[in-house]
């Protein structure tokens, strides 16, 4: 969007300068404009639906590395947590899978299983379903109306 100079004081206001105001301001208004497309809405449980501004949601990308070049046991479970780095008005989405980080086939076989997160943290585990050495972590997208 274009800026706008500043006029200096005692400036006439020319045809020239209403028309950058005018496409400015026109500008502006295209940007914030009602259309659907532009909110994010996150089921909050209890609360309903709560939509927002794509601008006003807050999406966070985590990574969390759960173990490296361990053996594990099948059905042994390693549990996990993750704090936001800011608290959401309302518990956010969560979504996690399972990252084989060692390529190993001992890691080919878990699953992840979180728990219902909070407003500042989401836990939960790895089940290893075949023994043997596994390198494995977590990726976490969480999605949410910040506080």
């Amino acid at each position: 969007m274009a800026k706008i100079p500043l006029p200096e004081r005692g400036q006439p206001l020319d045809v020239t300068y209403v028309y950058q105001m005018a496409n400015s301001i026109n500008d502006l208004a295209s940007a914030i404009s009602p259309s659907t497309y532009k909110y994010v809405t996150v089921d909050a449980g209890s609360a309903g639906k709560q939509s927002v501004r794509t601008s006003e949601a807050r999406i966070i990308g985590g990574y969390i590395s759960i173990n490296s070049n361990t053996t594990v046991n099948a059905a042994e479970e390693k549990d996990f947590s993750y704090d936001f780095s800011t608290d959401f008005k309302y518990a956010p989405i969560v979504v996690a899978t399972v990252v084989n980080a060692g390529g190993t086939d001992a890691g080919r076989d878990m699953s992840v299983i979180i728990k219902p997160p909070s407003t500042n943290k989401v836990e939960g585990s790895i089940r290893f379903n075949k023994g043997g050495i596994v390198t494995a972590g977590v990726n976490l997208i969480i999605i949410g109306i910040p506080n």
